[in-house]
């Protein structure tokens, strides 16, 4: 038995179910220890009765997450600028100290 999309709409606007299609290339869900990417999704936000949820269809990928922190040029500097330690130091600093900068000062002084 194969449903009309469009009796299928029209139950569902009856039911007070409302639904937009979303066109979006890529769905990312970031988890504590990794990350799934969904490429090429189909998605479709839905709001029934004004709760509103979201439906992913695609084929989902895990990449595990780095453990390592995003550090910039800038917090680099700030460091060896307070420091005065080398580059590679303040850089080192701030991986054991995790990204917290204020930590990474206090463990070169």
């Amino acid at each position: 038995m194969k449903l009309n999309p469009r009796d299928v709409a029209k139950a569902m606007q009856r039911m007070g179910i409302q639904q937009q299609e979303v066109d979006a290339n890529e769905v990312i869900i970031r988890c504590s220890d990794k990350d799934i990417v969904i490429q090429n999704p189909q998605v479709a936000k839905v709001n029934m009765m004004g709760q509103e949820t979201w439906q992913i269809t695609g084929a989902a990928i895990e990449k595990a997450r780095s453990s390592e922190p995003d550090i910039k040029d800038e917090d680099v500097q700030t460091v060896v600028d307070q420091t005065g330690a080398s580059k590679e130091d303040a850089l080192a600093a701030i991986k054991a100290a995790k990204g917290d900068l204020a930590q990474a000062i206090l463990n070169l002084q």
